[in-house]
């Protein structure tokens, strides 16, 4: 009943192929490669918790290999220790291995004693998951008792009646022992407790409230994995021949009534494998420490850039990452480049607000010459590697021009172990842009040349570390920007609450001439103090120390141009979690007529804030916009609900090229966080054993407040970026409607009285979730028995 059948459980979840995840796992004949394995920075030290991974994983790699068919195994694993552990000689650099691209992520419990292994799991049946999450304390095997398989959700325990048998989840009560017993309220003495048996309702056939299900000690049913792999006899998935279709569970309702295996079976990993013939090796391990943070820009000066001011949007964005969104401590080099490159800042270490300034000074101020991309990169591999190796560096690359030649550097690139995030600027960027970012786990971004939209302000805002400390990372609360007539005014307001407030930024840009510039705080004070640049056009102003919560207000006016607004921030605190707002794509290429999926996940910490108001922009090469709707109801593209992950269908195609997606998410006075046990893909609580006749009760979980159980109000505001993805084979106008309404997922019934049944379920749209049938609406239809 070791922690490394748990680990199989949900590893098998995060490993079956598909696009959402960032992982750079790669199957190698039959052994998986690329697998890595993070530490919390928030985690204490201790050695001890390395080899417990070690020691899991190694257990977990003959398990999987014999459960798959001799199919698949681990073949090597990087374990990612924080910046804050002491350093040894065998930690080395970490090359394209983040935290963001971590299968495997060990953190502390939140909340306290809820060590139940789980996953991440935005997208649908047969897709990878995004993460998994492990404590220390599940891996020192303190919860090896209490905790099995669920397979897919923790929502509910399902027994029902078929064929005049009682069914539980997907196995029949006959092949695997269970007692069906309910333990005596405050009747725990000694460690022994008072237990009576269940009963049952006559008409439902359910059994009581508090009814608990405990399996025998002793088994000798093999199957299933996903159902209770802490049952030692259990080394099997279920099967065609096995899997019980009619259990009202999440695997029949997301997999179309398939078994684990047959799901696995259509995986893209088992269509290119065979069975192995002999046995596999032990996994290898590598020891990675994450280092400072190392990022050279590498920046589009060619005559291209004086097209609708780019050359001065260019600066505007820079000056944004190098003023608030690049962290402390951080190293940062600067290289333009047009049909040449030209280092314009060796590697400088940001220690204060001097440094800071002095690399806004260095940022291009004019703009000539042909597009040289491969020229800039190998410029800026020279900047890093006269003071650090290029393995685990990054480079921001921004460019508007096309260049034939960039293909020619592919090579050194995967070579290099640098990090390229790519910002394509304009409907002309070189279209092979994409694939620097891909071969090395970069963001990709886009930004018309829309002003309003914001764009390269959302592209270089979004571009904090992803290994560092969250508490360090730049927050944006606000992204606006409108276009004035006749000295109109820009009004609004942003929520600075109290998760945030530490360097707290307000950005203005404009088109033409200063604009009025008015800001109160939340007290109704008037804000001064703004510093100006005319040159690029822009102002700012850095609220000192925390900000004051609450909602601030501004106001600009203008006429006849282009504003816009830019509002980041920091944690306020280094021990409380912030609010964080998490964007993407499913893919980062659509197809027509394949819909994509926006994805905004929305959490302090590990608890998922639900009810809030959550819209995407998403926005096409032509620089036509979409609206969005995102929603948590567990009805359309969105997976799980009440799980702080909102999702939507998009099929609103225009053109080919890129889109760029933006998210905006509001919580006012009907958000909270989900408290107690959220809705997640991870691992039951086992109540207890069947020894010798006698039920031995585990230490009971965590205890769940049902007054409590949506948590404490959360008013914010938040933007994120969700980078971009590039759409082809769409047709001209008058585009087709192809889309069909999407499944319904959520159908339940429930018996009223003798003779009538209640259906209930969210109604699809016309085009998978959108169109005439609304969604979030129950629907009551009544079926009379006689």
């Amino acid at each position: 009943m070791g922690s490394f059948k748990n680990s199989v459980f949900i590893l098998v979840l995060h490993l079956l192929e598909g696009a959402l995840s960032d992982s750079l796992i790669q199957l190698n004949n039959n052994g998986y490669e690329g697998i890595v394995i993070a530490v919390d920075p928030n985690v204490p030290e201790d050695e001890t918790l390395i080899q417990q991974i070690k020691d899991m994983v190694t257990e977990a790699s003959p398990y999987l290999f014999e459960a798959t068919e001799k199919r698949f195994y681990f073949k090597n694993v990087a374990i990612l220790i924080p910046q804050n552990w002491n350093t040894k000689p065998e930690y080395v650099k970490p090359k394209l291995e983040t935290y963001k691209n971590a299968d495997v992520l060990v953190a502390e419990p939140n909340p306290t004693g809820n060590d139940g292994p789980y996953t991440e799991h935005m997208g649908r049946c047969g897709e990878k998951g995004d993460k998994i999450y492990l404590t220390p304390g599940f891996l020192a095997g303190k919860k090896l008792l209490q905790y099995g398989s669920q397979g897919m959700g923790r929502d509910e325990i399902f027994c029902y009646i078929s064929h005049n048998l009682i069914i539980l989840r997907c196995k029949w009560i006959n092949n695997i022992c269970f007692f069906h017993v309910k333990q005596i309220p405050n009747s725990c003495q000694g460690g022994s407790c008072v237990t009576q048996s269940c009963k049952s309702d006559r008409v439902t056939g359910l059994y009581e409230k508090g009814c608990e299900f405990i399996p025998n000690e002793v088994q000798t049913e093999k199957a299933s994995i996903m159902y209770s792999q802490s049952i030692r006899s259990v080394v099997e998935f279920c099967t065609e021949k096995n899997h019980n279709k009619e259990a009202p569970n999440q695997q029949n309702k997301k997999c179309n009534l398939r078994s684990t295996w047959e799901v696995i079976q259509g995986s893209e990993d088992f269509k290119k494998t065979t069975p192995m013939t002999t046995q596999p090796p032990k996994p290898t391990f590598s020891l990675l420490q994450i280092g400072q943070r190392i990022v050279c820009l590498v920046l589009d000066k060619s005559g291209s850039m004086t097209v609708g001011d780019r050359l001065k949007r260019l600066n505007q964005a820079g000056k944004l990452f190098l003023l608030q969104t690049v962290e402390q401590g951080s190293w940062v080099g600067m290289v333009t480049f047009d049909s040449a490159a030209y280092v314009k800042s060796e590697l400088v270490q940001i220690n204060s607000a001097t440094e800071r300034d002095t690399l806004t000074r260095s940022l291009p101020t004019a703009a000539s010459g042909g597009t040289s991309i491969c020229s800039g990169i190998l410029s800026a591999f020279t900047v890093i590697r006269k003071k650090y190796s290029t393995d685990g560096s990054e480079i921001v690359l921004l460019t508007d021009g096309e260049d034939s030649t960039i293909s020619s550097c592919f090579n050194e690139v995967k070579q290099s172990g640098v990090i390229i995030h790519t910002v394509a600027l304009g409907p002309s960027a070189a279209r092979e842009l994409e694939e620097l970012s891909k071969m090395t786990g970069g963001l990709q971004t886009y930004a018309s040349d829309q002003v309003q939209n914001n764009g390269l302000m959302d592209a270089f805002g979004a571009l904090s570390s992803g290994n560092g400390a969250v508490s360090q990372r730049s927050i944006q609360l606000e992204s606006r920007g409108l276009t004035l007539q006749n000295s109109q005014w820009l009004n609004g307001t942003v929520i600075v609450d109290s998760t945030v407030g530490k360097d707290t930024l307000f950005l203005i840009t404009w088109t033409t001439d200063i604009p009025q510039i008015l800001l109160w705080d939340p007290s109704g004070k008037k804000q001064d103090g703004f510093l100006v640049d005319t040159y690029i056009k822009m102002a700012y102003l850095q609220i000192p120390g925390i900000a004051k919560v609450g909602i601030w207000k501004y106001s600009l006016q203008a006429r006849s141009q282009t504003l816009t607004l830019t509002v980041t921030s920091r944690a306020s605190s280094g021990t409380l979690p912030p609010v964080t707002v998490t964007s993407k794509m499913n893919k980062d290429t659509g197809k027509f007529p394949s819909p994509m999926v926006v994805y905004a996940k929305i959490h302090q910490g590990s608890l998922p804030i639900l009810r809030a108001k959550v819209t995407a922009l998403i926005e096409s090469v032509d620089g036509k916009t979409v609206t969005l709707e995102l929603l948590d109801n567990g009805a359309g593209a969105d997976a799980t609900k009440d799980d702080g992950v909102y999702s939507r269908y998009f099929t609103a195609y225009d053109t080919n090229g890129r889109y760029s997606v933006k998210v905006w998410a509001l919580g006012g006075v009907d958000t909270a966080t989900q408290k107690g046990i959220p809705q997640q893909i991870g691992a039951m609580y086992i109540p207890g054993w069947i020894e010798n006749g006698q039920v031995k009760w585990n230490p009971p979980r965590p205890e769940i407040n049902k007054d409590d159980l949506q948590g404490k109000q959360v008013c914010f505001s938040r933007t994120s970026s969700g980078g971009s993805f590039v759409a082809s084979d769409v047709p001209k106008a008058p585009i087709p409607d192809l889309f069909p309404p999407c499944k319904i997922t959520d159908l339940k019934a429930k018996i009223q009285g003798d003779s009538l049944i209640n259906l209930t379920w969210t109604a699809p749209g016309d085009d998978y979730d959108h169109g005439r049938g609304k969604l979030s609406v129950s629907h009551p239809f009544s079926l009379f028995l006689f």
